[in-house]
């Protein structure tokens, strides 16, 4: 029989070493001194073995006892995630609050999901169905937003031969029985316990293309995101690195959202936690948190957490996307999750790598991204699911050039890069549109030309190529400044500025300015573009641009984006035939004066 109680040798902050269990696995859980902290196995020696520790180790002392679980760190999946809030390894906050108060007593062992809750559940399957992981065998009406469906677990394959009718059962309740070829029977319950360390797994990828609108006209025009695409939002101090994934949990048209704030100052993550309960959803008009899951693990929290609570959302996205839904994965920060590491592999006396990170920093990024993806989901129907992962990257006085951002963009795909000068102008989303970039242009094109037109790669190229010679004719100015320059290059400029202000400035204050639904973002960048072209034509034909910046027109085109969102088609059709029809009237003023160098086309 295999002694299940080992002792500790050595305490080096949440890295503890023990000997006495000789069996003990890579990962498996364990119960730290004599308050039983919840740790897990990070380094097994022929004698001793090393686990990190999920709590605050101060007062633990050599000697104490160290028990083994037999189990690898896991969550609890099923009925009751959605609109909960948990520290980094699943426990939730609200249940921590009540049992020990505000502040969290340590070795407290609390259940993921509540045991005792009832839920409706609805049976979708019959007794004689042959059934195999990933089949859905029922639905529960879970809240408003959000029906969850049961599904049958990996390991279990076979014939049902007994399933419960409509009723309400707990999630630990046997509401199906599956006897496999072997003769065996199964208990299927609506809970399923997964480890966090390995993803789960379904059938195949698929191709990536369809967008993940966002609601920011930046990104969705020119770094857009796919569906079950990743993503990294890297930027200094106060550039806006949460208040961008906030707005993405917020209007992201994913339907399930798992946020997890690991290692983020308290105070931000308190503005979460009391904001989000508060907020609707915008398409159902019901509270946002029906849909979301929140994980906090704040700076202040034990160390080793961050590295847990990374996997452990990463995990419940997995649920959920195995249930056919489209999940948007917001980490904020992996900065912090790499310092973690970093921190562990020193008090392991590890070779560090640059920096001080360890070697393999680029690998367990890997593995984390890699998670990511639209896929074909197990079970016997044609069931798609995603996972979009958005990572905040957090370099040190904003360089890009530290290791967790280079490690970064080589495995993500689309780079949002924010700027301190753009923030420092108060210029928001501060994100540079010169530096950044979306790899999923050529898959997500035949979806952009199909639901807002065949124009639109060709207007977004043009734009780009307006704020780059931008980019260069600033260099000029600040030299011999804007009077030494022609028309045409101070219409380039004129054109720049409106792209830039009303166009690529998004309030995330503004009730109305908050989301810009991809049709109107279409329409006003056709306009802008539209004006940008127009004013090109009447330079070219001798019109100088201060009479052109004397259109009213322009009052208009700077207020498209307040345009509401039940009524902006009418509205920007409007400001489109106005300002047709001032440039039509100008160049007539002009050509009946004789003013013009060659007459209009």
């Amino acid at each position: 029989m295999t002694e299940k109680k080992g002792r500790i040798e050595s305490i080096a902050g949440p890295v503890v070493k023990c000997s006495g269990l000789p069996s003990i696995r890579m990962y498996e859980v364990v119960r730290v001194g004599s308050q039983h902290l919840i740790g897990e196995v990070i380094e097994v020696g022929d004698e001793e073995f090393t686990a990190q520790v999920y709590e605050e180790t101060s007062g633990l002392s050599p000697g104490e006892p160290v028990e083994a679980t037999g189990d690898s760190l896991s969550v609890e999946l099923g009925p009751g995630l959605l609109g909960s809030i948990y520290d980094g390894i699943q426990r939730p906050l609200p249940t921590l609050q009540e049992i020990a108060g505000d502040f969290i007593t340590r070795g407290l062992s609390v259940d993921g999901l509540d045991k005792e809750k009832k839920w409706h559940f609805k049976p979708t399957a019959e007794v004689g169905t042959r059934v195999s992981p990933g089949d859905i065998i029922g639905e529960v009406p879970e809240t408003g937003i959000i029906t969850s469906r049961i599904l049958i677990p990996s390991g279990v394959e076979g014939e049902i031969i007994e399933i419960a009718g409509d009723g309400d059962f707990t999630v630990t309740e046997a509401i199906c029985k599956v006897k496999d070829d072997q003769g065996h029977t199964h208990d299927v319950m609506m809970m399923q316990r997964t480890p966090v360390r390995v993803g789960r797994r379904f059938k195949e990828r698929v191709s990536m293309d369809t967008p993940l609108v966002t609601g920011q006209r930046v990104i969705d025009t020119f770094m857009p995101q796919a569906k079950g695409g990743t993503g990294a939002i890297p930027g200094g101090f106060g550039t806006g690195k949460t208040v961008t994934l906030h707005q993405f949990a917020k209007w992201a048209d994913a339907q399930v959202v798992v946020y997890v704030g690991c290692g983020e100052r308290g105070n931000e993550m308190t503005e979460a936690l009391e904001e989000w309960p508060h907020l609707k959803d915008p398409r159902t008009d019901r509270p946002l948190m029906e849909r979301t899951v929140l994980i906090a693990n704040t700076s202040n929290m034990p160390v080793a957490a961050r590295e847990a609570s990374i996997y452990v959302a990463v995990t419940i996205a997995e649920y959920f996307r195995d249930q056919g839904y489209d999940v948007a994965l917001m980490a904020d920060s992996t900065s912090r999750w790499a310092e973690a590491l970093r921190e562990i592999s020193g008090r392991l006396g590890q070779l560090p790598s640059e920096e001080g990170y360890p070697a393999y920093l680029g690998s367990r990024l890997a593995q984390f991204y890699e998670r990511g993806g639209r896929v074909m989901t197990l079970g016997s129907d044609d069931r798609l699911g995603s996972i979009t992962l958005c990572g905040a990257v957090s370099p040190p006085g904003g360089d890009f050039s530290e290791p967790v951002t280079q490690a970064t963009l080589r495995i993500v795909k689309v780079f949002w890069a924010l700027d301190k000068d753009l923030a420092a102008r108060r210029f928001f989303p501060a994100i540079n549109t010169l530096t950044s970039y979306s790899l999923y242009h050529t898959t997500l094109e035949k979806w952009h030309r199909a639901h807002l037109g065949e124009d639109w790669p060709d207007l977004v190229k043009e734009a780009l190529a307006i704020l780059q010679k931008d980019q260069e004719l600033r260099e000029i100015v600040q030299l011999v400044g804007p009077d030494a320059l022609p028309e045409s290059e101070r219409a380039t400029l004129e054109a720049a500025r409106m792209i830039k202000e009303d166009f690529l400035t998004q309030s995330a204050l503004h009730e109305v300015d908050t989301f810009s639904p991809l049709g109107k973002t279409y329409k006003m960048l056709r306009v802008i573009i539209g004006f940008a072209r127009k004013m090109t034509q009447a330079v070219k034909l001798g019109v100088h641009v201060r009479r052109i910046l004397e259109m009213s027109c322009l009052d208009n085109l700077a207020r498209m984006k307040i345009a509401p969102w039940d009524s902006y088609e009418a509205q920007i059709d409007a400001v489109e035939k106005k300002m047709e029809r001032e440039f039509q009237s100008l160049l007539q003023e002009l050509s009946e004066a004789g003013l013009l160098i060659a007459e209009p086309i």
